[in-house]
């Protein structure tokens, strides 16, 4: 299969090229190679390599900056989803659009599931929310597939965060009331992967199974790196002043996968375990302590 991927510069595109470039073709593009936003350069690029599919994995994940770069955060998370969608159309290619668990409000007392009614509480969770509806009314062919606390080896997130303070720091302040879905990007790329080789077209929740508080998270990931001697301290979110507010919620369900017969993703435990043992290099040094997120 011939695949063209966006955003292969991100944590979860370098771990999408790795992953599937084994048994396909891939066409990667960071950001400085391929302006997602540039209508005229998507256009080029999906009609002469006419792909059998593209993974739109370009994101603007800024959560706090997005409430004051609302523009930005449109043009990359909707804006260029629906040039991605509309000329993969046009060649006859599906379109993977990797959403989030911030289209949530975060209000539901148990796991959300496909069919739950969005809710985005800030300018990041409306702007991919935007990119999931334009993907959906472009391209019959779409895989829009929800996911939520990312982490993987390349680029800043939860994990590398606890693992870098826990390297310089003996206590580390965590947030203990926000609830959802880790996920290792590896695992959601052999996921998005198995979804293409599908014509099971439609919305998917893919997150490691299981859930937790960003806490009890945080206190797995020092446990499995074996530094018991850091000491974590939790916190409430109303504690810290945000620009952008966080669902208190957002663990994901995956009933579409189910309903669909196809392999489930590993619990999330397990996917951290493998992650710490088998795919992490050490962190760089952190910075200033203070509030993990």
């Amino acid at each position: 299969m011939k695949l063209l991927i966006t955003g292969a510069g991100g944590q979860l595109g370098r771990d999408l090229v790795r992953v599937l470039e084994p048994a396909h073709t891939c066409y990667a593009f960071t950001r400085q190679q391929l302006d997602v936003t540039d209508e005229a350069a998507m256009r080029e690029r999906i009609l002469s390599i006419a792909p059998d599919a593209v993974i739109y994995a370009a994101a603007y994940t800024q959560v706090d900056r997005a409430e004051s770069e609302p523009e930005l955060a449109f043009r990359v998370n909707a804006v260029g989803a629906g040039h991605a969608a509309m000329y993969a159309e046009l060649v006859g290619a599906a379109i993977v659009y990797v959403s989030t668990d911030y289209v949530f409000d975060g209000e539901k007392g148990e796991p959300y599931k496909e069919n739950d009614c969005t809710q985005p509480l800030g300018v990041y969770g409306r702007s991919k929310l935007a990119g999931e509806q334009l993907t959906r009314e472009l391209n019959a062919r779409h895989f829009i597939v929800r996911t939520s606390w990312l982490y993987g080896r390349d680029g800043s997130n939860f994990v590398t965060k606890i693992l870098a303070a826990a390297s310089n720091k003996r206590e580390l302040t965590v947030v203990d009331d926000q609830y959802g879905s880790p996920t290792y990007t590896v695992d959601l790329a052999v996921c998005i992967g198995r979804l293409l080789e599908t014509n099971a077209y439609g919305l998917y929740h893919v997150s490691n199974r299981g859930f937790c508080s960003r806490y009890t998270f945080a206190e797995a990931i020092l446990a499995a790196a074996g530094r018991r001697d850091v000491r974590i301290r939790p916190a409430r979110s109303d504690e810290f002043v945000l620009p952008a507010p966080r669902p208190a919620n957002s663990a994901l369900t995956d009933l579409a996968l189910r309903r669909a017969r196809l392999p489930r993703m590993r619990d999330w435990k397990s996917a951290l375990e493998h992650f710490i043992h088998v795919d992490w290099d050490s962190p760089p040094e952190s910075g200033r302590g203070g509030l993990i997120r």
